[in-house]
């Protein structure tokens, strides 16, 4: 069973709506299908932890940081050596290092919940100077704080860059982004993170969405399948569910709850609206009442030409480039189109390209619909 979904791309040097449409069902309802717990919750307590830290990149091949401009970057090196044991005088030629290729960078990484000291994880390593690339760095020793400001891992080594570029005479070629990476398995785990999981008689389960109806349907699946009494609705986001003491019986009870199938009704009408790139996502339980719709566009050109004076021979004078601008408004007439009753989704399609709207425009003429009260869904705009 395929569940209808409708994609609307929509690019500024087109003026029509692209629509790609994969068709399952061809009634107004869709029906209900099953799904897994583990799809639409998620047992509290078990989740990743973001750390941070501070290091530096050296053996780059003179693309590295201005010390002049980024103060920092000679302070975190001289820091660096003085803990090995190698002091810099504040004065003289070692005062005045020039380190291009050295690099301050800002080190990031996911700790990944149940994560054991010894354990090894992923790293991204970000130039925060003035840097030109990082390729071909080595990350050294930087520990990684979490939150609460304690060490959770140490990250090391050679810096992975998905790009290259060359600059020569004044032209430059740049593939990718030169200036962050990744350190594959470049963070060793120090410490572990406590987890509430095996704590009290209880576990939790928190929906990825409240809805009451889903919440009732997790809890009916489990008390079918482990008993009556098991597990209970705290609202329309949490789940609270019995669980044995024992870590052992406590882990099957959850794997097996992940497992468990409940169905799932079609979601509720929702319209995505991204302003910044001009992308619409339909859902299928979108639908659109009868209205009409004046649409027209007015459009305004400037264009500037380069008028040249040029002085008469022996008049010492000089000659002067002014630039004339010509300004143009031009208004298309409007016209009234009448959108009949969508009861399916590939109707609201269909009516939306009759319109034959810019992406901008058809951001305007959603909202306008959605005011009107013709557009039965919900508008989120992001």
């Amino acid at each position: 069973m395929k569940v209808l979904s409708t994609l609307l791309s929509l690019r500024p040097a087109r003026t029509a709506l692209m629509v790609v449409a994969a068709l399952g069902a061809s009634g107004l309802t869709l029906p209900a299908h099953a799904t897994r717990i583990k799809e639409v919750a998620a047992i509290q307590g078990v989740r990743s932890n973001q750390l941070t830290g501070y290091g530096l990149v050296v053996g780059l091949d003179g693309t590295g940081d201005q010390t002049t401009q980024m103060p920092y970057t000679k302070q975190a090196l001289s820091n660096y050596l003085e803990q090995m044991g190698i002091a810099l005088p504040a004065t003289g030629n070692a005062g005045q290092l020039q380190l291009k290729n050295v690099a301050a960078v800002i080190v990031t990484a996911e700790l990944p919940a149940f994560a054991q000291p010894g354990q090894a994880i992923d790293i991204n390593v970000s130039s925060m100077g003035n840097a030109k690339s990082l390729k071909g760095g080595t990350l050294v020793a930087t520990p990684l704080r979490g939150a609460d400001g304690e060490i959770y891992a140490l990250a090391q080594g050679n810096v992975v860059i998905a790009g290259a570029g060359a600059a020569a005479g004044g032209s430059k070629v740049q593939v990718n982004h030169l200036n962050a990476g990744r350190v594959p398995q470049g963070a060793q785990v120090e410490r572990a993170v406590p987890t509430p999981l095996a704590e009290g008689n209880t576990i939790t389960l928190g929906l990825n969405a409240t809805d009451f109806q889903t919440a009732d349907k997790v809890v009916r699946a489990i008390n079918q399948r482990l008993g009556a009494g098991t597990a209970t609705a705290m609202d329309g986001r949490t789940v609270r569910v019995l669980a044995p003491q024992d870590s052992g019986s406590r882990v099957r009870m959850i794997a097996e709850i992940e497992e468990m199938p409940i169905e799932t009704s079609k979601p509720s009408a929702k319209v995505v609206i991204n302003a910044r790139t001009g992308s619409i996502v339909l859902n299928q339980a979108v639908t659109l009442g009868p209205c009409a719709i004046a649409h027209g566009n007015l459009s305004i050109t400037i264009s500037t030409t380069p008028v040249i004076s040029q002085p008469g021979p022996f008049s010492q004078g000089q000659t002067v480039v002014a630039q004339k601008s010509d300004i143009q408004v031009r208004q298309e007439p409007g016209k009234v189109i009448s959108m009949p009753s969508s009861p399916q989704l590939t109707d609201v399609v269909r009516a939306l390209n009759t319109l034959g709207a810019t992406p901008q425009d058809l951001l305007a003429i959603l909202q306008a619909i959605k005011a009107a009260g013709a557009l039965n869904a919900e508008l989120e705009v992001i």
